[in-house]
């Protein structure tokens, strides 16, 4: 169940980081609410699932699903670069976050 809500903070993480490009600096309120709620929750439900995770393993992969969901989110409606590159270095953090999963009892 840990991992369960810790996939949910990590992809609430993306919306508020994509949330943060449509407040304009916080200065339009209904983006601005709905990207402050789901910072909350994210955060909220980080610490639920560190409950009974480890710490360096519940942020990492928390950070990571942001890191990831938030560059392809920028690349798919956001006509952000998708180089090979940059590509590549996703999926290097995707295995990283596969990695922190099996390797955690």
């Amino acid at each position: 169940m840990s991992w369960f809500i810790l996939v949910i903070a990590g992809l609430l993480e993306v919306v508020w980081a994509v949330g943060l490009k449509y407040t304009h600096g916080f200065s339009r309120l209904w983006p601005s609410v709905m990207t402050i709620v789901a910072m909350v929750v994210s955060v909220a439900l980080l610490s639920w699932a560190m409950k009974t995770l480890p710490t360096g393993t519940a942020y990492a992969v928390w950070t990571g699903i942001g890191a990831v969901g938030a560059a392809i989110t920028g690349i798919v409606l956001l006509g952000e670069s998708a180089s090979p590159a940059r590509l590549a270095s996703l999926a290097l953090i995707v295995i990283g976050i596969i990695g922190l999963k099996l390797s955690t009892h």
